[in-house]
């Protein structure tokens, strides 16, 4: 094999590590803002279990009924 059909070999591998690189970076970056609303959504959630929980007088270390 000679010199220019390697390098074009090589160039075509970079071109296409190049292409994986950003397409992973591209998943990483949406899984990042999902994980950032879910972690969003799960804040809302307790708080307003909490709201709950205070408004009917429930304890978090109340013992659960009989029948549990």
């Amino acid at each position: 094999m000679d010199l220019e059909q390697r390098l074009a070999d090589l160039e075509s591998r970079q071109a296409f590590q190049d292409d994986a690189m950003q397409t992973l970076s591209d998943v990483v970056y949406e899984q990042e803002r999902t994980i950032e609303r879910l972690r969003m959504q799960m804040q809302a959630l307790l708080k307003r279990l909490e709201d709950l929980q205070g408004q009917v007088g429930v304890a978090d270390d109340e013992a659960p009924p009989p029948h549990y």
